[in-house]
């Protein structure tokens, strides 16, 4: 844990020495254009969820007043990965110019709602869950706020299963093409629908039917989207990412004489 607060720390320095704490628009005018991704791993969100945490604390202990939706341009993620996203970016009820929640409610929603998304009493008709713990969840959180009103941009992909092809819900998109302003809630229970844990999730927005499922079939690393859809909206910027995933499943290997020698090794 020492080694993760000394990144942090040293990301946090980076940060307030090189930028304003005030959040930059979608064209830049050439500006460092700074960009956080988080990948998916359902429960495991806790762990970038805890280094969010010790960033935002350590960003605050130099201005009180600082949001990571200040620090960042760009927020992107799949599966809870962009739940942890789109919660840092929600605007708050009662202050609008503000976030609804810091990561450490961000963890606490994980730490509450765990055992109701993963409900093993509920299972799904050939998935291992049915999706109603996820989708109430997520709605509770993030009520009806559309992706074009979070605070700074968001980039989340999903893959419809109908259409056989992805979608990018984009904040840079979304006057252009209306039908991708649908809510936060359902675009994070659609990039959530991991194929054998959760059901594709349908829903429908400005006329247009989604059948969605987890956004890692559409990109594993989410950092790819993100980095595209700011490529394609600014000529030749200087972009910082800070790509947070969910740790590394420890793989043990036993060695197999047969293989062994049917591959020429002794």
């Amino acid at each position: 844990m020492a080694h993760l607060v000394f990144f942090v720390l040293i990301f946090a320095g980076q940060l307030i020495g090189g930028f304003s704490a005030q959040r930059q628009h979608p064209s830049n005018n050439g500006k460092l254009i700074t960009i956080l991704t988080i990948d998916g791993g359902g429960i495991k969100a806790i762990i970038p969820a805890t280094i969010l945490d010790y960033l935002d604390k350590a960003l605050k202990a130099k201005d009180p007043k600082a949001d990571l939706a200040d620090y960042f341009d760009v927020m992107g993620g799949t599966s809870t990965g962009s739940i942890t996203a789109a919660m840092l970016a929600t605007p708050s009820f009662d202050r609008p110019t503000r976030p609804a929640y810091t990561p450490a409610q961000i963890l606490d929603f994980y730490k509450l709602n765990g055992p109701r998304i993963f409900d093993e009493s509920r299972p799904g008709n050939g998935p291992l869950f049915d999706g109603e713990g996820l989708h109430d969840a997520v709605s509770d959180a993030l009520k009806e706020t559309r992706i074009g009103e979070a605070l700074t941009n968001l980039v989340i992909p999903a893959f419809d299963i109908k259409k056989q092809k992805p979608y990018v819900f984009s904040s840079y998109k979304v006057e252009k093409v209306p039908y991708l302003n649908a809510f936060l809630s359902d675009i994070c229970v659609s990039t959530s629908a991991a194929p054998t844990q959760f059901p594709p999730y349908l829903f429908e927005n400005n006329g247009v039917e989604f059948n969605l499922v987890d956004g890692g079939e559409a990109a594993l690393n989410p950092s790819q989207i993100a980095v595209s859809e700011v490529l394609q909206q600014n000529e030749d910027p200087e972009i910082l990412v800070l790509s947070l995933g969910t740790g590394a499943t420890k793989i043990q290997e036993s060695f197999d004489a047969r293989r062994s020698w049917d591959m020429g090794c002794y």
